[in-house]
């Protein structure tokens, strides 16, 4: 049933409508030229919406707004809220990634070259994005090996000791003045040029270069510029040239199914293909294509990734007008979204989508559905299993315990899902108590993020424990969106337990089902313990005297400044310390008796 919210006060302006359910977690975030028109017809107007949508407002308890002054900053307001929430009614981008770029310092009196993510409006110049990330790095080291521009960051102020790249011939060494700004103001052309996809130009410039030490009669660098020139020719026929009257444009194929859409993203720069990237929206039911096209295109671009002047596709997005405005902001120079219009242009976009489909094949023929379908049949479940999260206890001695939690979604670690938590109930070395506790907070902390499977590790008694946690939490009232199959997972041998198997699993095999919950379990094992290291090594560099009431900063630095040492001040006297400005005679004493009983 609709609920009738109160709707007198919202604005016919435009914003962004937040809706939240009875725990007053965000379910949905949307934008509206029209707020009240919006908001109405969700909860006064509800007979055309979609089974999605009407699921949505069916849990919908409360809701909040923001205006905005235009449906610009409303849709650039919405995309970061989605990004920041991830509300499970929206569509969201499985990408957590971000793309490497070359940066070109040219605001620097030396440039140089480095790899960053992301751009930033400070002067230099950016090449890109480059993926696979190993495209980078080919590039960086052809560049090093052929151009030898500086890699490091040193402001250049006076002559230093050149480094081991200037004695392997990779960088002509203006820290230490072997070359001077001219000459290697020349190598940063070059590799402008190299970058920019400027080859013909480039191959001009060198061969110029080339005659000019032949007149001179000085073939040794005649012959090393005719080299590089033969490299450059050798890597640009490597390259995939698609029109260097392209320049720089996105080509962007898709292919969906009932549930998902898998995107496909080609990076075309000066005419060459740099790369490309596989995505995908998750439920996307009833969803239509305009829309879904619409929501891909803002929530990739809202990311670090800078939009080239044209963006290709063979279906245009809603709002067309209004996402190009946004992508214009971002690239802060026009952005066109475009039909193809050529039979080159044709054939692009026919690749990008034979490439999205055939990505959705090899997903579902050898990817992470098989193995989701073996897990089902191997542990009995009557679903099948998308989410999988894993809880884990880290001690020493009982000292500094620390919880963690996991959450694998669909193929990969949804590490915004991840929660650690410090053990406050339980001193000691007692494992099962501190298990209880790390499980009901962790169980009321994910509220409606419950994977469909829980896992924890440990034997028979572990799981135990969590099911009655469970049994608990549900005579007190909580409300768990979905109960989740309960496993624990035992090491040596591995094993499963689960309460509707009397016999353990063996999944110390190298099926791909063992292979993912054992990975699942370690990484719940390494995100937990890494905090209880980081807590210890932070208990270690904790100063003794920080321990000591009455010992402030003040006097830490004085007893420190006086003495050098802890040991220094506890083979100290009473005397001694006295002489310290602040202290008396009964501080001196407390402080050494807390210090040598701490030994």
């Amino acid at each position: 049933m609709v609920k009738q919210l109160n709707l007198s006060a919202v604005p016919e302006k435009p914003g962004v409508y937040i809706l939240k359910d009875n725990k007053e977690k965000i379910i949905y975030v949307g934008k509206a030229k029209n707020l009240k028109n919006r908001l109405s017809s969700y909860f006064q107007n509800s007979s055309h919406l979609d089974e999605r949508k009407r699921s949505m407002v069916s849990r919908v308890e409360n809701f909040s707004y923001i205006v905005t002054d235009n449906e610009l900053e409303a849709l650039i307001l919405e995309a970061n809220l989605i990004k920041q929430y991830k509300p499970r009614f929206n569509i969201i981008l499985r990408d957590d990634k971000s793309y490497p770029y070359l940066r070109l310092a040219t605001n620097e009196k030396w440039p140089y070259l480095e790899v960053v993510r992301g751009i930033k409006n400070d002067g230099a110049l950016y090449f890109g994005p480059y993926t696979p990330s190993r495209a980078v790095r080919e590039t960086i080291s052809f560049i090093k090996k052929h151009f030898q521009i500086r890699d490091c960051k040193f402001d250049i102020i006076k002559p230093i000791r050149p480094c081991i790249q200037y004695q392997m011939g990779r960088c002509p060494a203006p820290c230490a003045d072997k070359v001077s700004h001219e000459d290697y103001m020349k190598i940063v052309e070059e590799v402008r040029l190299f970058l920019s996809g400027k080859m013909s130009e480039l191959i001009e410039y060198l061969e110029r270069k080339m005659n000019y030490y032949a007149d001179l009669l000085d073939f040794e660098q005649a012959a090393l510029v005719r080299d590089k020139i033969r490299a450059i020719e050798k890597s640009t026929s490597r390259q995939k040239v698609v029109a260097p009257e392209f320049g720089d444009m996105d080509v962007i194929g898709y292919y969906k199914n009932k549930y998902e859409v898998n995107f496909k993203v080609f990076f075309i720069r000066n005419g060459f293909m740099t790369g490309s990237k596989d995505l995908f929206f998750k439920n996307v039911i009833s969803v239509e294509k305009a829309e879904y096209l619409r929501d891909f295109l803002v929530q990739f671009y809202s990311k670090e990734i800078v939009p080239p002047p044209k963006i290709l596709i063979d279906y245009l997005p809603n709002e067309l007008h209004l996402t190009e405005k946004f992508l214009s902001e971002k690239r802060k120079g026009d952005v066109f979204i475009n039909m193809p219009a050529s039979d080159m242009e044709n054939d692009l976009i026919k690749m990008a989508n034979e490439n999205a489909y055939i990505m959705y094949n090899y997903r579902m023929r050898t990817g992470i559905d098989k193995v989701l379908y073996d897990i089902r049949e191997r542990l009995s479940m009557q679903t099948l299993p998308k989410s999988i999260g894993a809880i884990d206890v880290s001690n020493l001695s009982g000292s500094e315990a620390v919880g963690s939690f996991i959450y694998w979604d669909d193929g990969e670690f949804a590490k915004d899902k991840y929660k650690r938590l410090r053990v406050k109930s339980v001193e000691g070395i007692d494992d099962y108590s501190m298990i209880k506790e790390v499980v009901e907070r962790i169980l009321v902390k994910i509220g409606e993020d419950m994977p469909d499977i829980l896992m924890i590790d440990g034997g028979i008694g572990h799981l135990q424990i969590v099911n009655n946690v469970m049994n608990r939490l549900k005579e007190q009232g909580f409300s768990f969106h979905k109960e989740p199959f309960l496993i624990a997972i035992a090491k040596k041998p591995d094993r499963i337990f689960s309460l509707s198997h009397e016999t353990p699993l063996n999944i110390s095999d190298s099926e791909p089902s063992s292979l993912l919950l054992r990975r699942i379990r370690d990484e719940a094992h390494r995100f937990a313990l890494s905090y209880h290291r980081n807590l210890r090594k932070k208990s270690v560099l904790i100063s003794p005297l920080e321990k000591i009431k009455g010992i402030g900063k003040k006097r830490r630095l004085q007893l420190l400044k006086a003495f050098s040492s802890i040991d220094a001040i506890k083979n100290s006297t009473v005397d001694e310390i006295c002489k310290i400005k602040g202290f008396n005679k009964n501080l001196a004493e407390y402080l050494l008796n807390e210090l040598r009983r701490g030994r």
